[in-house]
């Protein structure tokens, strides 16, 4: 069951949490108040489906809080997550009507909803809207590229850290000359961590507790992890610990 946030429904842009980060970052408040009066909020609760691929989204959205899944399935039956969304990720394609992608909340999913047809138009006509879904959009190929790599030629335990990196580094706030370190609630069961790293359960599992046996990560219950050190979090992915970031 789709549901309104009432919470959400009456929070101003200015105040809400992904402002800096989403399709309306470079916003000017006259564009925000054009915004506002396109823009409604939707929740869902975890396993429910947002669409189905094919169907026809009369709006596109940012994720507000919370995580979902891109999930193509072959005729075949077989599945294969191909993306996931977090917090100021875009849903939707102004310009097209269907949805390639089945889109699932893994966790209670809150969307800051925009109707599609005066959103296009909004496009056309604001561009500072138009110049950030462009970013966004490079941003996303960039990060699918990044991607192709991590599953092409990293090992299950690179694998693990990256997607752990990637989570992370969505929350984290650093500070020059200290340790950088963030805790984060996993929005995903290692079985769909298997899914979408193309790994089995049993490896899923034996790398985590083979990163928190060494230190890398803390797990504090089933979902929550903390990174004593992100720098050494995304030594064990194979990157730079530059601070550069993987999206």
């Amino acid at each position: 069951m789709t549901t309104m946030t009432p919470d959400l429904a009456k929070q101003d842009c200015s105040d809400c949490p992904i402002r800096h980060r989403a399709v309306c970052a470079r916003c000017e408040p006259d564009e925000l108040e054009r915004l506002e009066e396109v823009k409604y909020y939707r929740t869902y609760e975890a396993g429910q489906t947002v669409a189905w691929a094919g169907d026809k989204m009369d709006f596109v959205a940012s994720v507000v809080s919370g995580a979902a899944t891109l999930t193509q399935t072959m005729e075949d039956g077989r599945r294969q997550m191909v993306g996931l969304l977090l917090p100021s990720d875009f849903v939707g394609r102004p310009g097209r009507d269907g949805v390639r992608y089945d889109v699932v909340a893994v966790s209670e999913l809150v969307m800051c909803c925009f109707r599609k047809a005066p959103f296009e138009k909004m496009i056309a006509s604001t561009p500072h809207i138009a110049e950030r879904l462009l970013e966004m959009t490079l941003d996303e190929l960039d990060a699918a590229r990044e991607w192709m790599l991590v599953l092409g030629r990293k090992t299950a335990r690179e694998k693990i850290a990256s997607l752990l990196s990637i989570i992370a580094r969505r929350d984290a706030v650093y500070a020059p000359g200290v340790v950088r370190s963030v805790t984060f609630d996993l929005p995903l069961t290692r079985e769909a961590m298997a899914d979408y790293l193309g790994l089995t359960l049993e490896t899923v599992s034996r790398q985590v507790s083979a990163l928190k046996r060494d230190g890398v990560i803390e797990l504090q219950g089933k979902r929550r992890v903390h990174v004593p050190d992100v720098d050494l979090l995304m030594e064990e992915a194979g990157d730079d610990s530059d601070g550069g970031l993987l999206v």
